[in-house]
């Protein structure tokens, strides 16, 4: 029996390294098709769910395909261009938002901007910290737009590779499936859906609670009337994804924006902090429970280092599959401590049959 196992371990092992490696070499040129692979497998339910009504399954792509290309352009027509105007607007603001809270404090407190005062130099380097990145942002754009190539290959190939892994998503897993050996084939197809649970537990549940607070942070900041407020609240909702980061985030930096903006109307100060009070209620207590649940099993800590490694290693490919890896991961090592605590390494026990 050991020659098996150990031919077996030899074999996922030489999988695993050839997979991390094509990863390093390849990570550039597959984003689009790592992309158009989690779209896919994302829309996946509801192309099986239009099925169940009786609509046959290119029909269904179809419908899909159109409907997620309408909200797109939707996207990029109203909400995008108002986000990165009132990005812009905020790094530019920034300095000045600075100032004004130096002017606020000194006419409170006269002494503490005297020369080689703490807080005169920690507001000095704050505000050199924006400078340096205003100019950090502007050129990573101008970086950027020299891989307009890269970019349009992305938005033009994902779509492609998604319509036709959708069309065909059944006939793969099938297919893959079939190629399974038969001697295990239940062990992993066990592991195969826990891994499925957890990524739409998590990933589609999560996405669909930042999109909720992102919208409802950034009406709300803007309706009360905060500068950029639309673009903090959508940033806050958006890194929410990581428990309480979100809130701590936009809360401060839109608490910071609202003390040196409505210095003269607290209300709308304590209106902005009401705002975050109530999103992380509605949060807590009825997005996360009903649209995560709490037997995901993906700990915040798990993924913010699977984020930092895969990213760090592979780029923005690695970012991509950095959420999946950290399911199938955390499901694995689970399956692995299973079979320890039953194995007579723990218990003690000679396995059966042996005297």
């Amino acid at each position: 029996m050991a020659v098996p196992q150990t031919r077996q371990l030899r074999f996922w092992g030489i999988g695993f390294v050839a997979f991390v490696l094509v990863l390093w070499l390849l990570g550039g040129t597959l984003v689009p098709f790592i992309a158009g692979a989690a779209i896919a497998y994302f829309l996946d339910p509801l192309a099986d769910r239009l099925e169940r009504f009786g609509v046959n399954r290119a029909v269904a792509t179809a419908v899909i395909s159109v409907t997620s290309v309408l909200i797109v352009v939707a996207a990029f027509l109203v909400a995008i261009p108002a986000l990165v105007s009132q990005g812009i607007a905020l790094s530019e603001d920034m300095p000045g938002y600075l100032a004004q809270a130096r002017d606020l404090i000194q006419r409170r407190f006269p002494n503490a901007f005297d020369d080689g005062s703490a807080l005169r130099e920690a507001i000095s380097g704050a505000e050199g910290t924006v400078r340096e990145g205003v100019m950090t942002v502007l050129s990573t754009a101008l970086a950027g737009s020299l891989r307009v190539l890269d970019f349009i290959l992305l938005i033009v190939v994902t779509p492609v590779v998604t319509i036709y892994l959708l069309l065909d998503w059944d006939k793969l897993v099938a297919k893959i499936n079939g190629w399974l050996p038969r001697e295990h084939a239940g062990t992993i197809r066990r592991l195969a859906g826990e891994v499925d649970e957890v990524l739409a537990g998590f990933v589609r549940g999560q996405v669909t609670v930042c999109l909720i607070l992102g919208v409802y942070y950034g009406a709300a900041l803007a309706l009360i009337g905060l500068p950029s407020g639309f673009f903090v609240g959508m940033l806050s909702g958006m890194i929410s994804f990581i428990p309480f980061v979100g809130a701590i985030v936009g809360g401060v930096l839109a608490l910071g924006i609202a003390v040196v903006a409505f210095w003269d109307a607290p209300v709308w100060i304590a209106a902005t902090a009401v705002i975050f009070a109530v999103g992380q209620f509605v949060e807590g207590n009825i997005l996360q429970p009903n649209l995560v649940g709490k037997s995901v099993g993906l700990h915040p800590v798990w993924l913010l280092l699977a984020l930092s490694v895969f990213g760090a290693l592979f780029g923005f490919a690695g970012l991509l599959i950095a959420v999946p890896v950290a399911a199938a991961l955390g499901v694995l090592g689970r399956f692995a401590i299973e079979q320890y605590l039953g194995s007579p390494l723990y218990t003690g026990r000679p396995p059966p049959g042996d005297h």
